[in-house]
């Protein structure tokens, strides 16, 4: 490898790709060290069946396309063969009987759709949107994505400080911090508002009854609806290839199996920094400037750097996961036949029976419980990209987001667990047939039309990314006690948000600030402060 790297990346996800993209582009000598097989993280491309391209793992982009970063990168992963595809319609709501809601990208049209259902549910939606997107706008995003402590944070809350008064800024804050479910029962009409808009609560792995899931269910659901849910085409893993390749055109470099186990310092308190990284192999490989690790706080400060201050060695173990994710992928010989048709052009839709039920599975979850009635997020790629299946094929791609990571039973009383509380393939299996059985009530003749069908636990997660601890698939629950200023923790000897107590390394990835997603918005940042 080369002699000369600049700044080597511990991990290859998004944020890692990112970061390492803009850097090269920048003049950096990059290196990507990734302990897997493959780059990408969370972005994985699997031919799972002869002909059928699935996302095994992540698969929607709003956020990346959206970003800062990608404003940036464009040019050159376009130039790479990167194209998005984007759908007409967004998202929309089975309920299992059958009957749904569609929902293109188009708040006007979504408006009109709620209100024929409730009037006033429109109104609220528009209400919302205009709060978000305009009022709040600055505030929001400015919270949720930007640095919380640099300057332009201060001038940012100083500025909306003199617009709202102190009374403005609290009454701000309180809604922030409300619980979906009760903005719900406050401004929403009727049940089919609140079973659309709940599920995207889980999309940061909270629940309707948890704080701050109306800012975040809201946000989520109205950006959703007014930008719509892009998909990469031939799948997320030509994102990762195009990424890949900007790095490497301009000199970096990227190494797959390459484990790294420890991270090489000199020097002592604030003048210790990193002079490179060890791998498990033996291999050394040596870093000027910096060290970026798109890692777990467990793994940064256990593994890593084991060196550290008790402090804060104590908060990294201290940090807490949420509920598993499990993933089933399903291969079909012709599109389902879906009992409401227009749900066929959807390229998500949540199968609930309504809010309380999302509720009573985020607490049968949370109790260790298989929930008897999962939430399902029916992902259909091939709405936007026939390319990943073959001709007159369909694929789904199914996400529960509502899953204990130990199991303590099952709150049907169906399925046997083991008594050490390990997912096993069985329990794994029973549960994907409940989910069938599940799916077959919105879409009748589902199982003849199944060419095959692959389901991921949250272990099998776990196993293919490390960071997925428990099979969490935002890489740490995003309460509020481990959010914004807080994630991964609050600081300590130096560990701040993006900084650790070594000058020159520095923590990104999902378990950081903004949080999960596909944004790469802790790439982006770091790559600023590294530029």
């Amino acid at each position: 490898m080369a002699a000369d790297t600049q700044i080597i990346f511990v991990g290859s996800g998004i944020n890692s790709l990112v970061g390492a993209a803009l850097l090269a582009l920048r003049g950096k000598r990059v290196l990507v060290l990734e302990r897997n097989d493959r780059l990408g993280g969370c972005i994985r491309t699997e031919e799972l069946f002869p002909g059928y391209h699935h996302e095994v793992m992540s698969s929607w982009y709003p956020l990346f396309t959206g970003s800062p970063g990608y404003a940036e990168l464009k040019p050159a992963l376009e130039r790479a063969g990167l194209e998005f595809l984007l759908p007409e319609y967004t998202t929309g709501l089975v309920w299992p009987d059958g009957r749904g809601l569609a929902l293109k990208r188009d708040l006007d049209d979504a408006a009109l759709r709620l209100d024929a259902i409730a009037p006033g549910d429109g109104a609220a939606l528009q209400t919302v949107a205009g709060e978000l997107f305009g009022r709040d706008a600055a505030l929001t995003f400015g919270l949720l994505g930007g640095d919380p402590y640099g300057w332009p944070m201060l001038k940012l809350l100083w500025s909306e400080w003199r617009k709202r008064g102190t009374d403005g800024m609290l009454a701000y804050a309180g809604s922030a911090m409300e619980s979906f479910r009760r903005w719900s029962h406050g401004r929403l009409q009727s049940d089919t508002a609140r079973a659309v808009m709940a599920p995207w609560t889980l999309h940061s792995g909270l629940g309707p009854d948890d704080a701050t899931s109306a800012l975040i269910g809201k946000l989520t659901f109205a950006a959703v609806v007014s930008g719509g849910m892009p998909v990469v085409k031939g799948g997320g893993s030509q994102l990762v290839k195009a990424l890949a390749s900007v790095i490497e055109g301009q000199g970096g470099q990227l190494l797959c199996n390459a484990q790294v186990d420890h991270i090489d310092t000199e020097g002592m308190g604030k003048r210790e920094r990193a002079t490179g990284v060890r791998t498990a192999d033996g291999r050394r490989f040596a870093a000027s400037e910096s060290v970026v690790c798109s890692v777990a706080p467990k793994q940064l400060y256990a593994r890593l750097l084991n060196n550290m201050p008790q402090e804060v060695r104590s908060r990294a173990q201290q940090f807490s996961y949420g509920r598993g994710d499990m993933q089933i992928h399903f291969a079909l010989d012709a599109p389902p036949a879906w009992l409401e048709p227009e749900l066929l052009h959807v390229p998500l839709v949540h199968l609930t029976e309504g809010m309380e039920q999302v509720c009573e599975s985020v607490t049968s979850a949370n109790n260790g419980l298989l929930p008897a009635r999962p939430t399902l997020g029916i992902g259909q790629p091939t709405v936007a990209d026939v390319s990943r299946a073959p001709q007159g094929g369909w694929i789904l791609w199914i996400q529960m987001q509502e899953l204990p990571t130990r199991l303590r039973g099952d709150a049907a009383g169906e399925i046997s667990v083991p008594a050490d509380g390990r997912w096993t393939s069985e329990v794994r299996e029973a549960f994907a047939d409940r989910v069938q059985a599940r799916l077959e009530r919105v879409m009748p003749g589902l199982g003849e039309r199944i060419v095959g069908r692959k389901a991921y636990s949250p272990a099998d997660l776990e196993a293919l990314n490390c960071n997925l601890v428990g099979g969490d698939p935002y890489a740490g629950v995003c309460s509020p006690d481990q959010f914004f200023w807080l994630r991964p923790f609050a600081g300590s000897h130096g560990a701040r948000g993006h900084r650790t107590p070594v000058a020159n390394v520095f923590h990104i990835g999902a378990s950081t600030h903004p949080g999960p997603g596909l944004g790469a918005g802790s790439g982006y940042r770091v790559a600023q402060m590294l530029a």
